[in-house]
């Protein structure tokens, strides 16, 4: 199209739209987030007003107009502050960011963890039942326990172990109760073989575990308590907050670790001119086979002997180290003798295919000293009198036994 002299060159309203929507430099695509209220990154802290009465399109500028010009570039400027200036914008930019840090950071502390949130607490009792050498320990309830499944529930449960000493040996535990964070147990747990020495240097460690069917069993909390804290024949309550798995030094469990115990009982039968030995039960043993337990018995000498015929044995107890025996032996003898007698008792691990392994023993009679020869002498002094006493087994086979 050919231009007449002195006429003002027309544009097109394609072109003039082109002008006006891209005045500068190209932009950055913006981000997905930059649409989101929450993340306002690169946006102006305060959108400008896009109000207001719409003038006429603007047509090019002229040489004849630039202090029209200037002003019209200064105002296109002021408008888009952010746009045409990169320094402004990463500043708006940053404060937006931090402004939504802020907002988020309430969130960030409420994420589950063991600092943040807490791990239940639990309500029991304990009493030390001096005479029958007993501590009964009664699980009640926990409340508020940190979920650990994936539908905000649990499966809890609570075991108990003796420090120091074996875990299997003296582990105890309570049933599992299913999808609840506030479970009610009310069971009572006993200990037996417990003497006035346990408790003065041991400790009671509770811990309460959430149980898995397809994996490990995972540990929510635990509380301990010493034993020194308890006044004989008395229930002390607690309501303990539970707190995360301590260390257990390994070293002092190594230095103080035993054999287990067991209960026996003598009574001298004036009538059938007799010695009853009863072998009752036995617990904390150690574990002498691969799946942590022992299948254990015991057997009794009556020493010096002769004619070898005073050897008696127990059942077996599989896969236990806290068997319960309750079977009773008769040594003919007068009552005059049983002063050069030596009552020798031994625990055994049995085993099919190979030599059975020896577990621990103990030695009553006049040459043994302590508690042994205190049972021993009460026996002498109370005829048909039953007395029971619990010992602890060493690792030294009496007398050179062999099974």
């Amino acid at each position: 199209m050919t231009q007449r002299k002195g006429e003002k060159p027309s544009i097109s309203i394609q072109e003039h739209m082109a002008i006006d929507v891209c005045p500068g430099p190209i932009q950055p695509i913006k981000q997905i987030s930059d649409y989101f209220p929450r993340y306002p990154r690169g946006l102006p802290p305060a959108a400008p007003s896009q109000a207001g009465p719409a003038g006429p399109p603007r047509s090019a500028p002229s040489a004849s107009s630039g202090a029209g010009a200037g002003g019209a570039a200064a105002a296109t400027e002021s408008d888009r502050p952010n746009e045409d200036n990169p320094d402004r914008a990463c500043a708006g930019a940053a404060a937006s960011v931090q402004a939504a840090r802020r907002d988020e950071e309430p969130d960030v502390e409420a994420y589950d963890s063991d600092d943040s949130t807490t791990l239940g607490t639990l309500e029991f009792s304990l009493q030390y039942d001096q005479e029958n050498n007993a501590l009964h320990c009664t699980i009640n309830r926990a409340k508020g326990l940190k979920p650990m499944d994936h539908n905000g529930l649990s499966d809890p449960y609570v075991k108990l172990h003796l420090l120091p000493g074996a875990s299997k040996a003296n582990k105890l535990r309570t049933k599992t109760l299913h999808n609840t964070l506030n479970p009610v147990w009310s069971e009572t747990l006993t200990y037996y073989g417990i003497t006035d020495e346990d408790m003065v240097r041991k400790t009671l460690r509770i811990s309460v575990c959430d149980e898995d069917k397809f994996r490990h069993n995972e540990f929510i909390g635990e509380t301990r308590i010493p034993l020194k804290k308890l006044k004989p024949n008395q229930i002390k309550n607690f309501n303990n907050c539970l707190e995360k798995q301590l260390p257990v030094n390994k070293t002092e469990d190594k230095s103080l670790e035993e054999r287990g115990r067991i209960m026996i009982s003598l009574k001298y039968n004036t009538q059938k001119s007799c010695l009853v030995v009863g072998i009752i039960r036995c617990a904390h043993l150690a574990a002498m086979d691969a799946n942590g337990f022992s299948d254990p018995y015991v057997k009794t000498y009556l020493k010096p002997d002769e004619n070898k015929k005073s050897k008696h044995k127990t059942a077996v107890k599989k896969k236990t180290l806290n068997p319960e025996f309750n079977e009773e032996f008769c040594y003919d003898i007068k009552y005059a003798d049983l002063t050069k007698k030596t009552l020798e008792v031994t625990v055994w691990d049995y085993d099919i295919g190979k030599s059975n392994d020896f577990i621990g023993g103990v030695s009553l009679g006049i040459n043994a000293n302590g508690e042994r020869l205190k049972h021993w002498f009460d026996c002498l002094k109370n005829k048909d009198k039953k007395i029971e006493r619990w010992h602890t087994l060493t690792n030294e086979l009496p007398g050179s036994l062999n099974d």
